[in-house]
């Protein structure tokens, strides 16, 4: 039997009806014949309510007691979705993180995973049973319940299935796939049939939200085939692939993509930055002459004012408020037309062009503009 890892997201275990349709279509995969784990992330908006409580309460909530509380969002998800599936008549355990042995540094808020040994979600598997899991957290080896940041359960999901050896993992949330652009700033985007982890890792970066960039990363090192994925769509519907070899392409440019959140901080000494950011998670870093600089995202850091404040203090040098569009392909720089097109449409901002893309910093207010008018001139005739 093959063992397949899938993942929901909140949108799609957001309520008791929707936690049904999802078990009948782990059910109907279970008795396909394959080996079923299912990863779950907290019903809704549950962690965002579970935030607001815990401001409430306090203004710089405890780091540790904050991962203890969002944790129960996924433990909710996890039995309520195992309940269901025994329901329909299939054994199922629930596991959390730590159970399904997670095991973390004992960064709270922003654990990274250093190791998984999942031996009793084998042990369940080769009982016949469907394993189902709570994303987004894990244990320390100081034995302290972890969270691993924004976008955790896609995380959990590839590094249990890069662990199991899974066939494949399955990310479904309310989007059918990896669009060219985000539909709903570019009407005229289309779906991508299939692409390289490393396209996929830019694009994440880059400000697209179906697949988390940490997982994306993992799955690329471990070598598991990813499939983004609609939990609302018909069974058969196909998503976006990525994997490590996809169909060469006529067109260069495979997307476009916004952030309106960067934060951008500065220092003339490495080691002074590497120490106020360290357990932050950057996205991106470079070094010129005497300056190092670091690019974060607003949205990854649960207590951004105080880190803000705590780097201004050391006297580095702060940007909030900043934007990106980022143009993703391959050969950017090697095809003579789109490079013109692109230096056409981006060079009026600083921009920096890699092996995968080419990123243009611009303020906020123009990024959904400048969107469109580059995936329309890239992209229109695709």
């Amino acid at each position: 039997m093959a063992i397949i890892v899938q993942k929901y997201g909140g949108s799609s275990v957001a309520t008791v009806d929707r936690l049904k349709q999802v078990a009948r279509k782990v059910v109907q995969r279970r008795r396909s014949g394959d080996d079923v784990v299912v990863v779950v992330s907290a019903m809704g908006d549950t962690t965002d309510r579970l935030l607001e409580m815990a401001r409430q309460m306090s203004s710089a909530p405890h780091r540790r007691e904050l991962d203890m509380l969002l944790t129960v969002g996924e433990r909710t998800s996890m039995a309520l979705l195992s309940m269901a599936i025994h329901d329909a008549g299939v054994d199922a355990i629930s596991f959390t993180g730590s159970q399904c042995g997670i095991l973390t540094t004992d960064s709270h808020s922003r654990a990274q995973i250093m190791e998984v040994r999942p031996f009793r979600v084998q042990d369940e598997l080769a009982r016949g049973r469907v394993v189902i899991v709570a994303g987004y957290q894990g244990t320390s080896y100081k034995r302290e319940i972890t969270t691993l940041g924004r976008g955790g359960s896609d995380l959990t999901a590839v590094a249990l299935a890069g662990a199991l050896g899974a066939e494949a993992c399955e990310i479904y949330s309310d989007v059918d796939g990896v669009w060219t652009a985000d539909p709903r700033i570019v009407p005229s985007s289309t779906k991508i049939e299939s692409l390289s982890y490393e396209e996929m890792e830019a694009l994440s970066r880059g400000g697209a939200k179906v697949l988390n960039r940490d997982a994306v990363a993992w799955a690329r090192r471990v070598g598991v085939a990813l499939y983004a994925r609609s939990t609302f769509a018909p069974d058969d519907a196909r998503g976006t692939a990525v994997r490590l070899n996809p169909p060469v392409r006529p067109n260069p440019v495979i997307g476009v993509t916004g952030r309106k959140d960067w934060i951008r901080v500065q220092h003339t000494q490495a080691s002074v930055l590497s120490d106020l950011l360290c357990g932050s998670p950057v996205v991106r870093r470079r070094a010129k002459s005497n300056l190092v600089t670091a690019w974060l995202v607003k949205e990854d850091l649960p207590e951004a004012s105080v880190l803000i404040e705590g780097c201004r203090a050391a006297g580095a040098t702060v940007e909030e408020h900043l934007g990106s569009v980022t143009v993703v392909g391959t050969g950017l720089g090697e095809n003579q037309h789109t490079y013109q097109l692109l230096v056409s449409q981006l060079s009026e901002w600083p921009n920096e062009l890699t092996e995968t893309s080419w990123t243009a910093w611009l303020p906020p207010d123009l990024v959904d503009q400048t969107v469109r008018i580059v995936h329309d001139a890239a992209l229109a005739r695709r």
